[in-house]
C-alpha cells in the first residue's frame, strides 16, 4: 500500500539546520568545560522500575529455533553512564535517542533526543547554574535576559493553587483537580494527584517568557536522587521549564545502594499493584553503586522540545525528520 506523502520528513529544512546547529553548539558547551563526550548502548539487560515510563521491549533471535532473548530500549542512558561514573570516568554527557511507550502528542514522541550529563562534586544548586547556561545559549534571546526564577515545589503549589503539597489531605488534592475539570481523580493516590496538578495545571504556568526551575520535589517522587538532610519530606531533585514546558530533570544521585535497592522494589510493589509489568532490577546498577558512585549531580534535558521553542514551533513533529507515526 502506497504511503503518499508520509515519506516526506515532518520538519522543514530550516529547522533541520536549526537542530544541527544547536546539537554543535551543546558540543562545543561541553568541550569547554572539559566534559567527556560518552555513548552508551540502546538495548538494554534491564528497563527502569518507574511506574510512570514504560519500556519498549526488543526480541532478539539469534537462530531460527532458538529462545528469543528480552531486551528493551533505554528510556535513558542514566544506568549506564552510573556505570562508568562509578568505574572513574568523571564528568560525561551524551546525546541519544530513547524511547518510551504512551508517549504521544504536541510534546512527546515515543522516541526523542536526550542531553544528559554528570558532575562529580556539583550541588544541585551549581547544575541548575549549568543548565541554565546551556539552555540560554541554545535559546539565545527567546528566554529574555532576567535570571531564571527558582522555586521549591512547596512554594509554586501555594502560590498558583493555594495548598500545602507536604500536608494537604488527598480529598483537598482531589478537590483542586476536580475544580480543574478532572473529575475521575477522586479516587487517585496522593503522589498522582500531586503529579496530575503539577503536570497539567501548574506546569503550563511556568516559564513563560523565560524559565522556571522548580525543586525539592517530595520524597516520594525522588526516583534515584538523594532526600534532602535538612528536609527528608524533601528530595534534591528539580525540573526545569520554559515556556510552559518541562525541559529537564535533574537530581543530586543517591549512591547508597541499599536504598535504591529498596526504591526499586517499592517501585515493582507498585507495578504489581497497578497490573503492570514487573522485571528484574538492574543489578549491573546496583553493583555499581556498591563499588562506590562518586559524589555527583546529573540531568537529562529534552533536546526536541528545547529546539521547539528555540525555533517557534508549535509541535514536535515540526522539529523531526521523521516522527514515529511515519518512520
Amino acid at each position: 500500500m502506497s504511503a503518499g506523502g508520509d515519506w516526506r520528513p515532518s520538519a522543514a529544512r530550516p529547522r533541520l539546520a536549526a537542530r544541527a546547529a544547536l546539537l554543535a553548539r551543546t558540543r562545543e558547551f561541553f568541550a569547554a568545560r572539559g566534559v567527556l563526550e560518552v555513548d552508551t548502548p540502546l538495548i538494554v539487560n534491564a528497563p527502569v522500575s518507574d511506574v510512570h515510563i514504560h519500556s519498549a521491549r526488543v526480541d532478539l533471535t539469534p537462530d531460527a529455533g532458538a529462545a528469543a532473548s528480552q531486551y528493551f530500549l533505554h528510556t535513558s542512558p542514566e544506568y549506564a553512564m552510573k556505570r562508568l561514573l562509578a568505574a572513574g570516568s568523571g564528568d560525561i554527557y551524551q546525546i541519544c535517542h530513547v524511547a518510551r511507550g504512551n508517549e504521544c502528542g504536541r510534546v512527546h514522541n515515543p522516541e526523542f533526543t536526550l542531553i544528559e550529563w554528570y558532575r562529580t562534586g556539583f550541588s544541585l544548586g551549581q547544575l541548575m547554574d549549568e543548565v541554565e547556561a546551556l539552555v540560554r545559549l541554545l535559546l539565545a534571546e527567546r528566554v529574555g535576559v532576567r535570571p531564571a526564577e527558582r522555586l521549591s515545589y512547596r512554594e509554586v503549589f501555594v502560590r498558583e493553587l493555594r495548598l500545602d503539597p507536604f500536608t494537604a489531605p488527598p480529598t483537598e488534592l482531589a478537590r483542586c483537580a476536580a475544580a480543574a475539570g478532572f473529575g475521575a481523580a477522586a479516587g487517585a493516590g496522593r503522589d498522582e494527584l500531586l503529579e496530575l496538578l503539577m503536570g497539567t495545571v501548574i506546569g503550563p504556568r511556568l516559564g513563560a517568557g523565560g524559565l522556571t526551575f522548580i525543586h525539592g520535589y517530595p520524597a516520594s517522587q525522588a526516583a534515584l536522587a538523594r532526600l534532602d538532610p535538612q528536609d527528608r519530606r524533601a528530595a534534591e531533585r528539580f525540573e526545569l521549564y520554559g515556556g510552559g514546558i518541562e525541559l529537564a530533570n535533574g537530581f543530586h544521585e543517591l549512591a547508597a545502594v541499599s536504598e535504591q535497592r529498596a526504591r526499586f522494589e517499592a517501585d515493582n510493589a507498585e507495578r504489581r499493584r497497578r497490573g503492570l509489568a514487573v522485571h528484574a532490577l538492574d543489578e549491573r546498577l546496583l553493583a555499581a553503586l556498591a563499588s562506590g558512585l562518586p559524589d555527583c549531580a546529573g540531568v537529562a534535558l529534552g533536546f526536541d522540545r528545547t529546539v521547539m521553542l528555540a525555533t517557534g514551533a508549535e509541535h514536535i513533529d515540526e522539529v523531526l525528520a521523521f516522527p514515529t507515526a511515519r518512520a
